[in-house]
């Protein structure tokens, strides 16, 4: 009874996150108007921070921000990635696509899992099982035929659309060798991880958000600019930022990895009904190669539940003959009766 309701609490809290996290994409495009991706992402996450901050300590005190002996540079290097490199290049490849913007990151979102297992063999040299090498290649099949809306050769003849998409993949891939990254930190828990980081990577971000304005590769944005967006600011922190993190966490570990990591589908979903109210309808070789890159996701969580359970009953085979004492024919065998002297 109790894992039921913890299965239901996991399922819920992935579903919150990954909602909160398809409907920033088509707010963002309202956002993009009045203000840059850079200052808005340090401001995002100097709120979000500070609340990660906070709960860090309502949970673990003041052990949670002990870091003597810690890899405070390696942590540096994943918080960059994950919140200068990815928020960054997410929201700067949607500003620069225009109006299918939203679409286009938000599908690249649904890769992230794929593009987990190309990271995990570079970094960790653990080779992907043939079947999910196919299914990686079935769900960027998806992703080409959002970006191009079906017409590779409309998508080669415009390559100045190509480097918007590329950053959007980049940026994708930022998040997962952010997510990666929590492996190298076996002692530390999720919020402990996820608070650290962020406040290291707002460090990074912020240093480089001066340099973009002192040199005017973007204007300074007006107060104006700023109280008028207040409201996507107070989402983006608060609900994708605070609560959807919390939520995908907390939601995982009750579902597992394995079972988490399909509700990465909800992301487009959410984007494509929102941009769709909102007047910008998805064309139907965005929506096919959404459902193709969505069904290589769940095909290939099928697949490797197969290989899971292949894997388990092999490796119980192998315990149970291990443990299986030897036969020996003295053992085996009753001894013949010997004759009664008469």
């Amino acid at each position: 009874m109790n894992d039921q309701k913890n299965y239901g609490r996991g399922v819920l809290l992935c579903l919150l996150a990954t909602v909160s996290w398809g409907a920033m994409f088509p707010l963002m495009d309202v956002t993009l108007k009045h203000i840059d991706p850079f200052t808005f992402t340090c401001l995002r996450y100097a709120i979000a921070g500070a609340m990660f901050l906070v709960f860090l300590k309502l949970r673990e005190g003041a052990a949670g921000f002990k870091l003597k002996g810690e890899r405070i540079g390696l942590a540096w290097l994943f918080g960059t990635a994950g919140f200068a490199g990815f928020q960054f290049l997410v929201f700067f490849g949607q500003d620069l696509i225009g109006a299918r913007g939203a679409l286009n990151a938000s599908i690249m979102m649904a890769t992230m899992p794929m593009m987990g297992f190309l990271v995990n063999w570079v970094l960790r040299k653990v080779v992907p099982p043939k079947g999910a090498l196919a299914f990686i290649a079935m769900s960027f099949v998806g992703v080409i035929l959002v970006v191009s809306d079906g017409s590779l050769s409309t998508l080669l003849s415009h390559p100045s659309d190509l480097g918007p998409d590329a950053l959007l993949l980049f940026a994708a891939l930022c998040w997962v060798i952010y997510t990666s990254g929590a492996t190298y930190f076996p002692t530390w828990s999720p919020i402990k991880y996820t608070a650290i980081t962020t406040v290291l990577g707002l460090a990074s971000a912020s240093v480089i958000t001066a340099v973009i304005l002192a040199t005017g590769g973007v204007p300074v944005p007006t107060a104006h600019a700023v109280t008028s967006i207040l409201p996507e600011l107070a989402y983006m922190s608060v609900i994708a930022g605070f609560v959807g993190v919390l939520g995908w966490n907390f939601g995982n570990k009750y579902l597992g990895p394995l079972n988490g990591v399909l509700f990465m589908d909800v992301v487009p979903i959410t984007a494509f009904i929102i941009s769709a109210l909102t007047g910008v309808i998805p064309a139907g070789m965005q929506v096919a190669g959404a459902a193709l890159t969505a069904l290589a996701l769940v095909l290939n969580n099928l697949y490797l539940r197969k290989v899971a359970k292949r894997t388990a009953a092999e490796a119980a085979a192998a315990a149970a003959a291990a443990k299986k004492p030897a036969v020996t024919p003295a053992a085996s065998e009753k001894p013949a009766p010997v004759a009664a002297a008469r």
